[in-house]
């Protein structure tokens, strides 16, 4: 084996989670083998209270790929600036052909033990919610004054302009 040659593809590199308080939040990804070899997983989170990984262990046979998803647990509020410092972590290591996921032990995702273990690190980006349309009907914006406020015009958008405002990573995108 090269070392161009990773054991696991994994697509994609970055969880993006779209925000809604008080509702748990799913998303996935996929652990590709694009080799002829068995090939054990494990992932890893730096906050495993506030996620759910399933599978958190298991085998991508040869050729094949298989789905991850993670879940994140209800959150009560959004954070300040939408930033987030969690990431997780896949570990992957060769097995001997025949193995199970009953098979699967930390033993075998020890370095120091002298195992050829692939790390993959996935970052978690928040991704805000759509805003809601305002309940205003369109007719009575006609006689607003143009010298609103900008907090007036984050909350009512002027009837030409259909566009939703994301958040990514600090930079609002139209």
């Amino acid at each position: 084996m090269t070392t161009e040659q990773l054991l696991l593809s994994i697509d994609p590199l970055d969880l993006k989670f779209t925000l809604e308080l008080n509702k748990s939040i799913s998303t996935s990804f996929q652990l590709i083998n694009k080799t002829d070899n068995h090939v054990a997983f494990k992932v890893k989170t730096t906050n495993p209270r506030k996620y759910t990984v399933r599978p958190n262990s298991g085998i991508v046979l040869p050729r094949s790929r298989s789905n991850v998803t993670v879940t994140m647990q209800p959150q009560m509020e959004l954070p300040p600036d939408m930033q987030c410092k969690d990431k997780f972590l896949v570990q992957s290591v060769i097995v001997d052909p025949g193995s199970t996921p009953k098979d699967i032990n930390p033993d075998m995702f020890n370095k120091p033990g002298g195992n050829d273990v692939e790390e993959c690190k996935l970052k978690v980006i928040y991704v805000s919610p759509p805003r809601k349309p305002s309940p205003v009907p369109e007719d009575s914006e006609e006689g607003t004054s143009p010298t609103a406020s900008d907090t007036d015009l984050q909350e009512h958008s002027e009837p030409q302009d259909n566009s939703v405002k994301v958040c990514y990573g600090g930079h609002v995108k139209h």
